[in-house]
């Protein structure tokens, strides 16, 4: 009797559970989360799959071909045999011309529904052929319509006909702050389609201090890995606009890459396009900031062969022959104070300063030269058709 009443009154008790009002059952706390903040809370994990969205159609891989000819000795001379044996001097079989065929890839992305496609000039500069694969996986032949070596800028053009093309969308480089997400897309060591992601370390690290003086380029710098076959390709900002274009020039370089602003790409990539050269402008030194420190140091130093001015400017380290700082009257020595009237403090400075005229115009130079304080007016050249600039 007593196992009866027991399972009687467990069965009323679970009858009255069911019974009870839905207030009631909800007498124990359920934790939950409200939709709104698991949305936000996807969209803040995956800002980088949506940006990649945005533009990872328009990213092509650029395949490059070029042939190279070399001098190699013929096995017939080397062989002592042979060696002496034959008429027309010891060069006779000494050395036979031949010919190789180099691959090389990068990485680019489309700029325009008609096929203009930028990179980087050291990715197709010399090349014999240029072949663009899209993501999707077709292929076109590219024609290389413009490059610039100084600013390493590159336009190529494939003609897809009545094919739609994925566009990239361009960004504001000068927008960029340190600390922004930065996203790299593009075909690293043959890789296809591989992003990367890092932050902007640093703006407007200038081409000499990154090791290529021969450049004119302020670098966006950033943590995102970037290796051979990036270069061409974009960097995003976290909303998927490109600011600026990898360029991987650093081999000894560890969490360190370097992109070219989108804006210097916009500044010159119609008149690429056109196959314009562009001409860039420059006086002829080599130049170096200078502090008063650096000046103190160099006089007290009794083996010094030049007294420096102690203050704040740009050193002329040397003054280039035939060039328009050597026609102005510029010295090995002589410390640059100011550029077009604006007090200039270091070298990069004073390079931009000559970036912004025009070839051919003349620059007011303020510079002091031991004690004396004297104004040269310096016509600019044309960088590009100067031996030894």
């Amino acid at each position: 009797m007593r196992w009866f009443a027991s399972a009687a009154i467990a069965l009323l008790l679970t009858n009255g559970l069911w019974m009870l009002p839905a207030r009631a059952q909800s007498a124990v706390p359920v934790q939950t989360t409200a939709p709104s903040t698991v949305t936000s809370a996807l969209s803040a994990e995956s800002f980088v799959a949506a940006a990649v969205r945005t533009v990872g159609s328009a990213v092509v891989r650029i395949d490059t071909e070029r042939t190279v000819t070399r001098n190699v000795p013929d096995m017939f001379y080397e062989d002592p045999f042979f060696r002496g044996r034959f008429g027309g001097g010891p060069n006779l079989f000494q050395n036979i011309p031949q010919e190789e065929r180099l691959r090389g890839q990068g990485s680019g992305f489309i700029i325009s529904g008609g096929g203009d496609i930028l990179t980087n000039a050291h990715v197709v500069d010399g090349t014999d052929r240029v072949t663009v694969t899209l993501k999707d996986g077709r292929s076109f032949e590219g024609v290389v319509e413009g490059i610039d070596d100084i600013t390493d800028l590159a336009v190529i053009h494939i003609d897809a006909g009545s094919e739609a093309l994925p566009i990239s969308r361009l960004g504001d480089s000068d927008r960029v702050e340190v600390g922004d997400w930065a996203i790299a897309v593009g075909n690293p060591l043959g890789l296809d389609n591989t992003v990367t992601l890092g932050i902007v370390s640093t703006l407007k690290r200038s081409s000499a201090a990154v090791g290529i003086p021969g450049k004119r380029i302020d670098f966006i710098q950033t943590d995102a890995a970037i290796n051979p076959g990036n270069s061409g390709g974009p960097l995003l900002n976290a909303q998927g606009e490109v600011i600026g274009i990898n360029t991987a020039i650093r081999a000894d370089a560890n969490g360190i890459g370097f992109a070219i602003p989108i804006n210097k790409a916009k500044a010159v990539q119609a008149r690429l396009a056109r196959g314009e050269r562009i001409a860039h402008p420059y006086l002829g030194v080599q130049i170096a900031t200078l502090t008063p420190d650096m000046a103190r140091l160099n006089n007290e130093d009794p083996n010094s062969a030049i007294k420096l001015p102690e203050t704040d400017g740009v050193l002329v380290v040397r003054v280039l022959p035939n060039t328009p700082a050597a026609k102005a009257g510029l010295r090995r020595g002589d410390v640059i104070v100011a550029v077009a009237g604006k007090p200039v403090r270091r070298a990069d400075q004073m390079q931009t300063r000559v970036d912004q005229v025009k070839v051919g115009e003349a620059l007011e130079v303020t510079l002091q030269r031991g004690d004396r304080t004297q104004q040269f007016s310096v016509e600019t050249a044309d960088l590009s058709t100067q031996e030894n600039a």
